[in-house]
């Protein structure tokens, strides 16, 4: 398997992504809330059969029935601020409402309390809301500090995948999280990359679709999803 492509090689493996057909994003959750938990509780679990049905049950707690929404919704008020959140659950009460999955088979510490974490410091920042998650990314400081923060949450990985992708489900479309289904698809075709690696090949091929004459313009997002889809449908 190649570690270090060629043009040639970027070149094939942008045709591959481009008959996966990435496309836009289709739905976003509605608060802030519901978006940690989703970063969460996503590491090792089975997104449609635990983690939406999941999200579901926290938002239910709160009175919302469309926990999520077509993306071209106009923006809306977030339903369930971090300061709401926090006051209706304690580790003990999430964990009911949800699972006692733990950030690590190896000793990591239970998925509720890393979700608590991760309000804590983000209202520690002066955040309670979606929209002021997403208005602080432009503030490259204040951004840059937080996102430092968040890396003392258990289950962070050396990586960071959980973090880029709390980020993606914020709004970020020029990140991806070279998670283990993105890292399959790439030895499906020959490439043995590192998280790191990934990272770098998608944004690459990113540029390369979006140098094309006449071909949409793709997110980083998009390439991502439509990779995290396709090696997921790979055998292990």
């Amino acid at each position: 398997m190649a570690n270090v492509l060629d043009n040639a090689g970027l070149d094939r493996l942008t045709a591959a992504v481009l008959a996966l057909n990435p496309r836009p994003r289709e739905r976003r959750w509605v608060s802030l809330s519901f978006a940690i938990v989703d970063a969460v509780w996503s590491i090792g679990a089975t997104y449609a059969t635990t983690v939406v049905p999941l999200v579901s049950r926290v938002a239910a707690d709160f009175g919302v029935s469309q926990p999520s929404v077509p993306n071209s919704s106009p923006p809306i008020p977030d339903p369930v601020p971090l300061e709401a959140f926090r006051a209706r659950f304690d580790v003990e009460s999430l964990t009911a409402r949800t699972n006692r999955q733990r950030t690590s088979t190896r000793g990591g510490t239970s998925k509720a309390h890393a979700v608590l974490d991760h309000v804590e410091i983000f209202r520690a920042a002066g955040i309670d809301t979606l929209d002021q998650a997403r208005a602080i990314m432009s503030d490259g400081p204040a951004f840059e500090r937080l996102d430092t923060a968040l890396q003392a949450v258990p289950g962070e990985g050396g990586h960071g995948v959980r973090r880029g992708y709390l980020w993606m489900l914020i709004g970020d479309d020029d990140r991806i999280k070279p998670d283990r289904m993105v890292l399959r698809w790439l030895r499906s075709q020959g490439v043995a990359a590192s998280p790191v690696t990934a990272t770098a090949i998608v944004h690459e091929i990113v540029a390369r679709i979006n140098d094309i004459p006449g071909e949409r313009r793709t997110t980083a997002w998009e390439v991502d999803h439509v990779l995290w889809q396709a090696g997921r449908a790979l055998p292990a």
